[in-house]
């Protein structure tokens, strides 16, 4: 079952993987990012999203901030030793911890995710496509979602709604640009080794075609 999803905000923030400490964007909304969006809006584990496209409406433009962030994280080995002792701490101090670091983002975003879902082996008995679908139309129509969805990071909130229909006209519909390698997914079937996923993104007239999970353009 399929649906066209209307997407924008003010910012967003696909961080490139490769950028470990001042974060950069990449020049569009991962699959990923698209996927997680729509699970905020309804997610059920009897369902899974897949992204089939995703259109460009505004154009892109960089713009530099700078954020706010901590640099640590708990680690186990502190929860281990409060397990185990009963004391230590379990909290970061932002005043301690605190950093301020740049990051180059995306400004003015607006996207279309063309997107399907397809049933999962935890789906209940009285679960379908049909249910599923009418839900999602109502939370599309009422505004509803679990959480905010978001562009990236928590801060960048996601507007979303039905796309109406027509036409969709892109910010590059005489264009083609190579996007170069793109962070698809992440591959859970192996909890203890995650697997990030890759494929060549190109951006033809505005649009950019998601491959399959399983096909040979997804690189693991």
């Amino acid at each position: 079952m399929s649906f066209k999803v209307e997407v924008w905000g003010d910012y967003a923030l696909f961080t490139r993987p490769e950028l470990k400490v001042e974060r950069y964007s990449y020049d569009i909304m991962t699959p990923s990012a698209a996927r997680g969006l729509l699970e905020g809006i309804f997610w059920h584990p009897g369902m899974r999203w897949y992204i089939d496209d995703i259109y460009v409406l505004n154009e892109i433009v960089f713009t530099g901030i700078r954020r706010n962030e901590v640099k640590s994280k708990i680690s186990a080995r502190n929860v281990s030793t409060v397990m185990t002792k009963g004391k230590g701490d379990l909290y970061l101090s932002a005043s301690d911890d605190i950093v301020q670091r740049a990051a180059t983002v995306l400004r003015d975003v607006h996207y279309i995710i063309d997107a399907h879902f397809e049933m999962t082996d935890k789906a209940a008995p009285g679960d379908n496509e049909g249910k599923f679908s009418d839900i999602m139309n109502r939370r599309l129509e009422g505004g509803k979602c679990y959480h905010q969805p978001c562009f990236g990071c928590r801060e960048f909130p996601a507007n979303f709604k039905k796309w109406s229909g027509g036409e969709i006209k892109t910010a590059y519909p005489d264009e083609n640009k190579d996007l170069g390698f793109m962070l698809y997914d992440i591959d859970y079937k192996d909890p203890e080794n995650l697997t990030p996923m890759f494929f060549h993104a190109k951006l033809c007239k505005g649009v950019v075609h998601i491959p399959a999970p399983e096909s040979e353009e997804v690189f693991r």
